[in-house]
């Protein structure tokens, strides 16, 4: 064996052991397997082609988004209920609440098939109730390509009547993604489980009802 294939053999294997190095991963990642399937309550199924309200929102990025403007376009915006965050534990009692848990993997799909979104025509955007700054640390920590509109007030939740739910005291959303186009509701999906699967499902849909 002549000295550069050595090392380029030695180099394979160091790279080979590298990836199988177990990485630590935070628990927010990570879905349990015993977790309740949600089931369709009907709470989503007014939605579909009704007009998209003029409500401007704030996104991650500080800008003023009118909706009515934003459903011109094919767009694709995903609604969770509320991300964790490091080092706090997950309440008691969230994961026996069908389709809690998995706001963290459901955006980290969103992120690493964004492209794939992009080539498909369609824009991508988060949605949920907390506050900008809130979001603005999930943005940058799990480094989404995209942005995070926030509600914090429930304007644009109670104008289509998305299906919420009370946990500790708070008002949150079900996890449910809108399909817009034409300034309408083109496709719902509800409920979504799991949640780290759910990009691929939009990309399949997307993929067979083409524009």
């Amino acid at each position: 064996m002549t000295r550069r294939l050595l090392l380029a053999s030695l180099s394979a294997a160091a790279l080979a052991a590298q990836k199988d190095k177990p990485v630590a991963r935070d628990p927010l990642f990570n879905l349990p397997a015993d977790l309740p399937v949600p089931v369709d309550d009907g709470a989503a199924k007014h939605l579909p082609g009704m007009k998209v309200p003029a409500i401007t929102l704030v996104s991650t990025s500080n800008r003023r988004l009118n909706m009515a403007d934003v459903a011109r376009e094919r767009t694709v915006i995903y609604c969770y209920p509320r991300t964790g965050q490091p080092g706090v534990a997950i309440p008691k009692g969230w994961d026996e609440i069908p389709g809690a848990r998995g706001c963290t993997p459901e955006s980290c799909g969103f992120r690493d098939h964004y492209h794939k979104l992009r080539a498909l025509g369609v824009q991508v955007y988060g949605f949920s109730t907390q506050t900008t700054e809130y979001q603005q640390e999930v943005v940058t920590r799990l480094h989404l390509p995209f942005e995070i509109l926030s509600d914090v007030d429930f304007k644009f939740t109670k104008a289509l009547r998305l299906p919420t739910f009370d946990f500790d005291g708070v008002t949150l959303l079900r996890r449910l993604t809108l399909v817009l186009s034409g300034g309408k509701i083109e496709n719902v999906f509800y409920p979504v489980f799991p949640p780290d699967k759910h990009a691929e499902e939009v990309i399949a849909w997307l993929s067979q009802n083409k524009r």
